[in-house]
């Protein structure tokens, strides 16, 4: 068993102000602080740093800090001023739990994203794919015993994600050495500063959630992947919900479906669990389609009969529940009347067994 005699300290990385948990196991860490406003809290330009590189490497940069200049710890940790690790109370870790956890696992960690298509084909739908093939060749280069773990692994569909996760500081350490050895030379072989939106610029950021993964394998480590909880939901996400309950009050399908998209395409996390809290731009999705679908069959659909967007929600929610129980259960005489009273039309039923079926191929 291992000794936990031992200093353990997780790391909140932020760039804006948030309320910083009460317990004392958390710290902020203010990431890309050399060029932002002081907020108060530590920042990441203090010793050897990268801070003036924050809009390549997002959070990195902290993680960058912590290598270099915190060495009075033991076990050390990265979260989000968001995003914590939670328990399967949906509570946030104490450092009795992480304790505990740490006795058994090298490292504990979010749980992996299982993704529709490959890594390399969504990264390429959605970021600069020239960055990922060049990591590839820098890994092929410098850590020869590496590349065949991310070849493999690039053409499949998991991967961690927001760079979180829990460990001792000697790997972390390890485990940063080799990351930022790898990043420096893709940073030589290609140009970062390209005209994309400060959020695609992010794109070493992105690419150390996958490359996390390579090197958890690669090195056989024993992993607790944990759910990730949101403190309160982004500014960003709210924005986008009331856009399209203005699109929905107006019975506006093709709006709503060309809005969601644009903000897709500028967002491609928007749709992630971190992103969808609540699940309600899941449901938002659900809505569309059934609407879309409703007016090439019917001629009219589900918004002509209700629009507000809170009512929508309830009624979508309530209809997972249904077609869930009648895979796993049994439907009820309420489901039927359910299905009844808010007039749920044969498209409708069937849009919401695709979701279900998908839902459930990805936890399989």
């Amino acid at each position: 068993m291992k000794d936990l005699r031992m200093n353990l300290r997780i790391y909140a990385m932020t760039h804006k102000a948030f309320d910083v948990p009460s317990d004392p196991l958390y710290q902020p860490l203010h990431v890309g602080h050399i060029n932002a406003k002081d907020l108060g809290y530590p920042g990441d330009d203090t010793g050897e740093n990268i801070s003036h590189l924050n809009c390549y490497y997002s959070e990195l940069t902290g993680h960058y800090w912590l290598w270099k200049n915190c060495h009075d710890v033991d076990y050390i940790g990265t979260c989000h001023y968001r995003r914590y690790l939670i328990n399967e109370q949906e509570k946030v870790l104490t450092k009795r739990e992480y304790e505990n956890l740490l006795r058994d696992y090298d490292l504990v960690a979010t749980k992996r994203v299982i993704l529709n298509n490959s890594y390399h084909y969504g990264f390429s739908a959605n970021h600069n794919i020239k960055a990922l093939d060049c990591t590839g060749e820098v890994i092929r280069d410098l850590y020869p015993d590496y590349y065949d773990a991310f070849s493999t692994l690039v053409q499949e569909n998991e991967t961690y994600f927001g760079n979180m996760f829990v460990t001792s500081k000697e790997l972390f350490d390890k485990y940063c050495e080799w990351l930022f050895t790898i990043f420096e030379e893709v940073s030589n072989r290609i140009d970062l500063d390209t005209d994309e939106d400060a959020y695609h610029k992010r794109v070493l950021g992105f690419i150390s959630e996958f490359l996390l993964f390579v090197w958890v394998r690669v090195n056989q480590l024993k992993v607790y992947e944990c759910k990730v909880g949101m403190l309160g939901e982004k500014a960003e996400t709210r924005e986008l919900k009331e856009k399209l309950g203005e699109y929905f009050r107006e019975k506006n399908i093709e709006g709503a479906m060309e809005y969601f998209l644009q903000v897709k395409t500028a967002r491609p996390d928007v749709m992630m669990e971190a992103s969808d809290v609540t699940g309600e731009l899941r449901l938002c999705m659900q809505v569309i389609g059934t609407a879309g679908k409703e007016m090439a069959v019917y001629g009219t659909s589900i918004l002509d009969r209700e629009s507000e967007f809170r009512k929508l929600m309830q009624v979508f929610t309530e209809l997972n529940h249904i077609v869930f129980r009648k895979h796993n259960e049994k439907m009820t005489l309420e489901d039927e009347n359910f299905l009844k009273e808010y007039q749920i039309s044969e498209v409708a039923l069937e849009v919401a067994e695709s979701v279900y079926l998908a839902v459930t191929k990805a936890k399989i």
